[in-house]
């Protein structure tokens, strides 16, 4: 029987801000009609940001005085960050950029704003296709802003793909520095969307305290203890409330937002606020979980938050809390990386792209039907 494969490039970096993650698949599939495909990972890379990268993309956050040129130098700035990547994987596969379909590339989020019309990842897919010789696949939010949607989460449609089964119901979250989930249901129907903060909070209040770009293990919110007062407050946002299709980022969930919140617990200690926030972010994704899958059986995670042993044991106590005997296991155990799903997901939506196939799901992302999406730079 004969083969045919085809290599794909995913590259994500996400709202953590802390670097990049790429992946090198290789698609196989028969050579005749209705074949089934398989995929296959050769080659995972991660490239950490330096602080001055990381401090010109959290600053570009928030509007400020020349924002169009510091943007377009930190996007120069990434791409080598992305190429550099790009070649790391190359060399562990020992394949050449000829080799290479497409390289899928999200951008860095700066801006979110879908019920304006529009969202932005700072990229220059331009350069990246000079410095790397192959196609690049960008701006893959867009489209479905275009028709309606929130642009995201559009990873739901890879995990359905990747991870679905026709005989349990299942979640899966990634938690990153927003927090979103997948809803497999048993019955083949998928529904998802962004629950609220993730690790953006949490990293944001260590960097301040501690200098730390995130809490490693979670090993100081478990010395803190929970503010119920505080907890309260940061439940009553109106984004937790407002049913899906629905997204957020950094411009809602940031340090300014936390701080106000804060304003009337002067006294708390900062290791207890780093607890509550822990706990926020678990609290906020189960409830999310149990109000739209009550009949979850597992809850699988991905993103930097797998990592964090503290905040996985609140998800499982939450769980609990909520009458839900699932179990809450990271990704790893169905055989993909908690590190590399994203990145996974776009060399996906790159391959949905090359063969114009729409990538978005409408009962997702609320957009008026499928889309192809993304923009091809050619090598």
């Amino acid at each position: 029987m004969s083969l045919i494969s085809a290599y794909y490039i995913g590259l994500m970096s996400g709202t953590s801000l802390d670097g990049v993650d790429g992946v090198l698949v290789e698609v196989t599939a028969p050579a005749h009609a209705g074949a089934v495909e398989t995929t296959r990972q050769l080659a995972a890379a991660y490239l950490p940001f330096s602080s001055s990268l990381r401090d010109a993309l959290l600053a570009l956050q928030v509007s400020d005085t020349d924002e169009l040129h510091r943007e377009m130098q930190a996007a120069n700035q990434l791409v080598l960050v992305y190429a550099n990547c790009v070649l790391q994987l190359l060399s562990q596969s020992r394949l050449t950029p000829e080799h290479i379909t497409a390289i899928g590339a999200h951008g860095q989020t700066i801006r979110h704003r879908p019920e304006w019309g529009y969202t932005r990842q700072l990229n220059n897919p331009a350069l990246l296709a000079e410095l790397t010789g192959i196609n690049v696949i960008a701006d893959f939010r867009s489209r479905d802003i275009a028709a309606g949607g929130q642009g995201a989460p559009l990873v739901p449609a890879y995990h359905r793909h990747v991870f679905g089964l026709l005989s349990e119901s299942r979640v899966v979250a990634n938690i990153g520095g927003i927090s979103n989930i997948s809803v497999l249901r048993a019955d083949g129907s998928v529904m998802g969307f962004d629950t609220g903060p993730g690790n953006v909070l949490m990293d944001a209040w260590i960097m301040q305290h501690h200098g730390r770009s995130f809490d490693t293990n979670g090993d100081w919110a478990a010395q803190g203890s929970v503010i119920p007062g505080l907890l309260t407050l940061l439940n009553a946002e109106a984004f937790l409330h407002v049913p899906p299709p629905k997204s957020t980022g950094r411009d809602l969930f940031n340090l300014i937002w936390l701080r106000q919140k804060l304003s009337g617990f002067t006294d708390a200690s900062a290791a207890d606020v780093q607890a509550t926030l822990c706990i926020y972010t678990a609290s906020t994704l189960i409830e999310a979980t149990l109000a739209y899958a009550p009949d979850v059986q597992q809850l699988y995670i991905c993103g930097g938050g797998a990592y964090n042993s503290t905040l996985m044991r609140q998800l499982q106590l939450q769980l609990q809390l909520g009458g839900s005997s699932a179990s809450v296991q990271n990704t790893s155990v169905l055989g993909v990386s908690p590190s590399h799903v994203e990145a996974l997901a776009f060399a996906w939506l790159a391959q949905r792209f090359m063969q114009r196939l729409s990538g978005n799901l409408p009962d997702v992302t609320g957009a008026s039907g499928g889309r192809v999406l993304g923009a091809l730079y050619p090598a």
